[in-house]
């Protein structure tokens, strides 16, 4: 119902100034190809929301509204909305993708004059009646019969009523540009479906060119002038051969005639549409007139049967053996040709003799009663005689050779499946309409009503003529496909009143027409496939001359046309574009249903007659017709669509059209979602859901890409992974970085061929927005159950000083949550995806039962192609009191029923005493604890603390150890977090490593392998020695720190803890220093926080010298079962 405005004036404010023309607000500035107004945020490309036009319109606008005056540069005003609504074209405006929309300079669109008859009706019309109504219908009817081919042509009919109902939801829902088909099934479904479906439709489009252009040929060398043929067939059975190599000669011939008149004056194509749409309806005119005139007038078109076998009237006048001639009996030359000479003794074919010539009427009219006999088919095999049913005929003794003789004979084996491919093409056309949508005064009401009123229209004249040709027509004359019977006269021409002629010119024009409409239409088809760049490979197709016109894709077309021809024969090409077509309507139909399913916001169609149920049974229609008329050119056509669709998938431009495949998939992801929310999954089902923490620098690049290289070989393709990454600071500040971290992220993902999501936070703190990553990552059951991150290899530096802090956090969280965590230490040594280990081991140390993950994870990664030639050993450890010999039996039999493939080692490792080196590793971890806590104090009694002794510590030796557990000049490190924090702790370093310098040389001297320290060092000689270092080297760092670390004042808790890492570490390496990748249970932190940074340390006195390493930690769940 139309709706009324009323503007009201408001008191007391200056008239606004007039807005500009849209053309000119509609320019952009100079050198700008995508500008954005306002406050930077990019917003979806849309006619009415920060358009560039603003830059000139909102001078205006913020004088009454000051209350919206931040948003005047990006949202515009209601009365300029509707300013541009109001010249609004069927072009779209905005949308890039468009070439009318692209050029700044464009012209002013003509308002489009043509309605629902001449823009829709009429084109469709057109497209629908062509070749094959005038040159297989016939046939078709003799064949199948009036009641087989009744049902071929509902079931076509019906599947096109059925798919118009679809595109006229589609093109109802909202504005459809010019070229109008493409376009609808692409933003419907996809830029994946639009390409492989819209090349679908071009190659139809194409190949209905090259039938059209076969379809001509053959009413010129057939019923217009036989003697034009080039190729001259010797005998009957190479007539057909000889007419496919002068449809082949004629056919690339006028194809390149037309394609020049196409590259040439495509504007004379299009003038000329009405002429042959004249045609067209003359010629239908032409047999109804010729029906009716048939009740009371037959026209007389006599056959001759032998037998009941019909005759070839080529090379005979007369429908008799002998006639009389002055009272003499002469034979005629119908008697030559089945006798070899033209005596009445002369010996003659068998059949000949035994069968009288008789001579019927082939259109006996429409009172005759002769469609009883045309009800039921006649399907034959090739080669076979036309023959009348239930006329008399004596059948020989013996069989003779028939192949010379003038009998009509059938070119092609029929069958029902084959005729409904043939038939098909002649219902195609109902997408005319559509693609003039740009011309169109409203094409919303236009689309639905003409085409729904021509596809009405073309079905009862095609179901009108299939009975009224049964009704009027001799069933020989019907299966008689070339009119041999009828003096080579075209069979419905025979029909049609006032000449045969009226249809012969009629079809002539019509097809030749068609053709060159088909030749203009799919180059510009390409055209928009290519400009989309959707497909990488066509995009040289996107250009032509200057005036638009495509001139590559012409040309491409023109020989993709030329397959066609070279194939020949009508009734071959006819199955090929049937495939291309129903695939096309398949998938309107799969639109329409998809959208109108998903209950889309945006889905609000005028056209109000349509019902998911009917584009579902349209779609399983066309499917169901695809393998009806040919399975091996179904199975061709949607393997080629199938490459296509992958292809753009893999290479294709990523486009976001608000596709109704993209609905689909939300759609069921969210139903995917709360089915697997219900509980956590069961042990068989368990896989790691992965949640990535990833360290970013200063660039918001990834620090560590190798987690990701990592991770896809863990997953192997499979479950969830989710990349997070924190940013520190306020999301308002930070947007624009963790955008771009995202797409860093996101590419690094590509490149490691990581599949899964990434998700940023920004937060104040970094150890809150680890903690949000954790707790929140995820939706609903797809949430992850394991955190994978890299070992903090600065947790000593002065530049990090709380990441030691933020690890041992991370890890209490992941427990209290009930996650799995793994820490890859030395991760940058880990394999990328591209290299492969050719032998190797992966190792597992399975000191406690962690739910069964570290059985799991080798195998998991045995799944890749890195891993793959990798072995598995597990090596456990006895205590005094177990049975290492029972203990290596019980695990084989364990991985026996868990179906793993690895080496068994049990690995004893007894109590004894602790060593030497194991007390000054745990002093050494104690003074640092003391020194951070100290390292407290303000920034300028620190200065001066450290000033006292920097002359002491100018002479100090400065020792690195990276090969030895002795590495004290990592070990001391302070943490400073201050302006110059390197310096400060360098001199506290250099203090504390004088303190002990003595004791560590001589223990280096002595030792190269620490478990084996305590073999040649006692405890009574190392306090001695320790002592007397301290006496001279410690006086000012004993009274800066207040320290008396003394072996007898040690926390015991933490000795026997540094003795269980060092002696680990031994056994460790001595098994597996030169495996691919160990993996070792990960003990859990203290409970009381004041120890974490020794946590730290006894970590990293577990796992020195190894070169991989990955720390596990169970979530608290079995995650392998011995059961099916």
């Amino acid at each position: 119902m139309p709706t009324s405005f009323t503007v009201v004036p408001v008191e007391g404010q200056e008239p606004e100034p007039e807005p500009e023309p849209a053309e000119e607000l509609s320019q952009p500035p100079a050198g700008s190809s995508s500008w954005q107004a306002g406050d930077g945020i990019p917003k979806e490309s849309s006619p009415f929301i920060d358009s560039a036009e603003m830059d000139k319109g909102n001078i205006y606008e913020g004088k009454n509204m000051a209350l919206f005056e931040e948003e005047m540069d990006s949202n515009p005003m209601v009365s300029s909305l509707l300013n541009k609504l109001a010249n609004y074209t069927n072009l779209t405006q905005g949308v890039i993708e468009h070439e009318a929309d692209e050029d700044s300079k464009r012209k002013e669109v003509k308002a489009p004059r043509m309605g629902t008859f001449i823009g829709v009706y009429l084109p469709c019309l057109q497209n629908i009646l062509g070749v094959i109504l005038f040159l297989r219908l016939t046939w078709i009817v003799g064949t199948a019969g009036v009641l087989e081919s009744f049902i071929i042509v509902f079931m076509c009919c019906a599947c096109t009523m059925l798919t118009a109902i679809s595109m006229s939801a589609i093109a109802t829902n909202g504005v459809v540009p010019a070229g109008g088909s493409y376009y609808m099934i692409s933003r419907s479904l996809g830029p994946e479906f639009g390409g492989a479906v819209g090349l679908c439709f071009y190659l139809g489009t194409t190949f209905a060119g090259a039938m059209y252009i076969l379809g001509t040929i053959e009413i010129l060398l057939t019923y217009i002038s036989p003697s034009a043929t080039i190729f001259k067939a010797e005998d009957v059975a190479g007539e057909t051969e000889a007419m496919l190599n002068n449809m082949r000669v004629y056919g690339t011939c006028i194809i390149a005639l037309m394609a020049i008149v196409v590259f040439v004056g495509v504007k004379y194509v299009n003038k000329l549409a009405l002429v042959f749409l004249a045609c067209v309806i003359l010629s239908i005119f032409a047999i109804y007139a010729g029906v009716v005139k048939t009740a009371f007038d037959p026209p007389d078109f006599p056959i001759c049967l032998l037998g009941n076998r019909t005759l070839s009237r080529h090379n005979f006048d007369t429908c008799a053996k002998f006639i009389e001639v002055n009272n003499e009996t002469v034979t005629t030359k119908l008697w030559s040709l089945f006798c070899d000479s033209p005596s009445l003794n002369a010996t003659c074919d068998e059949y000949f003799n035994l069968n009288n010539v008789t001579e019927i009427q082939g259109i006996p009219g429409v009172a005759s009663g002769v469609l009883i006999d045309n009800l039921w088919s006649a399907y034959t095999d090739k080669g076979s005689i036309v023959e009348k049913k239930g006329q008399p005929s004596v059948s020989g003794t013996e069989e003779t050779k028939v192949g010379g003789l003038p009998y009509v004979f059938t070119d092609i084996m029929t069958y029902f499946t084959m005729l409904v491919g043939i038939y098909f093409p002649s219902v195609t056309g109902i997408m005319a309409g559509s693609n003039r949508s740009g011309d169109l005064r409203d094409a919303q009401k236009s689309i639905p009503t003409g085409t729904i009123l021509a596809i009405s229209t073309t079905s009862f004249i095609y179901l009108s003529c299939i009975v009224l040709f049964g009704a009027c027509i001799e069933g020989v004359i019907l299966r008689d496909k070339f009119g041999e019977a009828v003096n080579g006269n075209l069979v419905i021409g025979t029909l049609a009143w006032p000449s045969p002629w009226v249809i012969v010119i009629g079809s002539f024009f019509s097809t030749c027409g068609a053709g060159l409409q088909s030749l203009t239409g799919a180059p510009r088809l390409l055209q928009a496939i290519a400009r989309d760049g959707i497909i990488p490979f066509l995009q040289v197709f996107g250009h032509g001359k200057a005036n638009g016109e495509p001139t590559w894709a012409l040309l491409l077309t023109a020989c993709i046309c030329e397959i066609g021809i070279l194939i020949a024969s009508l009734d071959s090409v006819a199955p090929i574009l049937s495939m291309f077509f129903l695939m096309c309507y398949m998938f309107v139909n799969l639109a329409c249903a998809v959208q109108t399913l998903l209950r889309t916001p945006n889905w609000r169609p005028r056209f109000k007659y349509y019902h998911w149920a009917l584009s579902f049974l349209g779609m399983s229609l066309c499917f169901a017709l695809m393998f009806i008329c040919s399975w091996y050119y179904a199975l061709i056509a949607m393997l080629i669509a199938g490459c296509i669709y992958k292809y753009i998938e893999y290479r294709g431009a990523e486009k976001e059209w608000g596709d109704g495949i993209r609905g689909l998939s939300l759609n069921a992801a969210r139903y995917a979602l709360l089915r697997v929310e219900h509980g956590p999954p069961h042990t068989k089902n368990w896989r790691p859901q992965v949640l990535v923490l990833l360290n970013l620098d200063s660039e918001q690049v990834a620090k560590h890409p190798r987690l990701l290289s990592f991770t896809s070989q863990l997953k192997a393709g499979k479950g969830l992974t989710i990349v997070g990454a924190v940013l520190q600071g306020i999301y308002l500040d930070k947007f624009t970085e963790a955008q771009k971290a995202e797409e860093n992220i996101k590419s690094l993902m590509g490149l490691e061929k990581t599949k899964g999501f990434c998700q940023i936070v920004v937060s104040p703190s970094f150890r809150d927005g680890m903690s949000h990553l954790i707790q929140s990552a995820g939706l609903g059951g797809m949430t992850h159950n394991t955190v994978l991150m890299g070992w903090p290899q600065s947790w000593k530096q002065t530049d990090n000083p709380f990441s030691w802090k933020n690890f041992v956090d991370t890890v209490r969280e992941t427990t209290a949550a009930q996650q799995a965590l793994l820490v890859a230490k030395n991760i940058d040594s880990f394999p990328a995806n591209q290299e492969r280990f050719s032998e190797g081991h992966i190792d597992v140390w399975w000191i406690v039962h962690d739910g069964g993950m570290l059985m799991l994870l080798p195998f998991l990664l045995r799944q890749h192609k890195v891993w793959r030639k990798c072995k598995m050993r597990i090596f456990t450890v006895a205590q005094m009191d177990d049975n290492s010999i029972q203990m290596k039996k019980d695990l084989q039999m364990f991985l026996y029923h868990l179906r793993l493939n690895a080496e068994v080692e049990v690995v004893e490792m007894f109590e004894n005493d602790i060593s030497a080196f194991t007390y000054e590793k745990t002093l050494m971890m104690e003074q640092r604890s003391q020194m951070l806590k100290q390292m407290q104090l303000s920034k300028n009694e620190r200065e001066r603390e450290i000033q006292s002794i920097t002359d002491e510590s100018r002479g100090s030796i400065r020792r690195k150890s990276y090969s030895s557990p002795q590495s004290i000049g990592q070990d001391v490190q302070a943490v400073l977090p201050d302006d110059n924090p390197e310096k400060e702790a360098q001199l506290i370093h250099d203090r504390n490593t004088a303190s002990h310098s003595a004791a560590v040389l001589k223990c280096d001297a002595t030792a190269t392998a620490p478990e084996k320290v305590h073999m040649t060092w006692t405890k009574d000689k190392f306090i001695a020695e320790k002592h007397k270092n301290r006496e001279t080297n410690m006086t000012g760092f004993k009274d800066l720190f207040n320290m008396k670390p003394e072996w007898e004042n040690l926390n015991q808790s933490n000795v026997r803890r540094m003795h269980t890492a060092v002696k680990l570490n031994g056994v460790i390496l001595n098994k597996s220093q030169h495996a691919q990748l160990a993996l070792l249970n990960m003990p859990g932190p203290p409970k009381n926080r004041k120890g974490d940074e020794n946590y730290m340390e006894f970590l990293e006195v577990l796992t020195e010298g190894l070169n991989r390493v990955l720390l596990v930690r169970g979530g608290g769940r079995e995650v392998i079962t011995i059961y099916s």
